[in-house]
């Protein structure tokens, strides 16, 4: 057994049944940001979790598939491009996660949520710096978020092609500014994020 998995186990000893609660999407100049929670079946072992940033896409695609087959309760949930703008994209980011901890059918006793923030929910949470490399339920909750926003992402390429979202996913990257200056933005754009590209012209 891995220390991710021997991490979990010692708060389930501590606890009982608790979830992991990651975000995807935060730092992306389009789309919704996406969130998941998981509660890992002690007794099915899924090796290879780790933070999805440090997962090839075949490997994430592949863990996505394995945590929703042997998962003991997951949700996926997601805040949108008008909430974003509405309340700032981290308070769109923990009502994300507050969404996929509610979605859960199993009720649990605590919530592991990646980074120095929580969401609002009606348990005991606790916010764990670098959990999707610590935490097998958080790193499992960051496969999740990443690949649905991924997928989400492809989507969005074949609506608006001429950006590049399935280079890029969204994230800021030097085609992606410089397709953002030609042709403007479109109706997925995060308007509060294009004031620094806008400034910079």
């Amino acid at each position: 057994m891995d220390a991710l998995w021997e991490y979990d186990e010692a708060v389930r000893n501590s606890v009982g049944i608790f979830c992991g609660v990651d975000e995807a999407g935060r730092g992306p100049l389009a789309g919704d940001v996406y969130a998941a929670a998981v509660i890992l079946n002690p007794d099915n072992y899924i090796e290879g979790l780790n933070d999805s940033k440090k997962l090839s896409e075949k490997k994430r695609e592949k863990l996505y598939d394995e945590i929703i087959e042997k998962a003991e309760d997951y949700c996926i949930a997601r805040a949108t491009i008008a909430e974003i703008e509405e309340i700032n994209i981290l308070n769109a980011a923990m009502l994300a996660m507050k969404r996929a901890v509610s979605g859960l059918e199993t009720k649990p006793a605590l919530v592991l949520a990646d980074g120095n923030k929580t969401p609002d929910v009606p348990c005991e949470v606790r916010a764990v710096v670098k959990g999707d490399g610590n935490s097998a339920s958080i790193a499992a909750a960051s496969i999740l978020a990443k690949v649905t926003r991924d997928r989400y992402m492809l989507e969005m390429a074949e609506k608006y092609p001429e950006y590049g979202f399935e280079k890029h996913k969204g994230y800021g990257t030097k085609l992606h500014r410089e397709k953002i200056l030609e042709l403007g933005p479109c109706p997925i754009h995060r308007p509060s994020f294009l004031k620094k590209i806008y400034a910079k012209k």
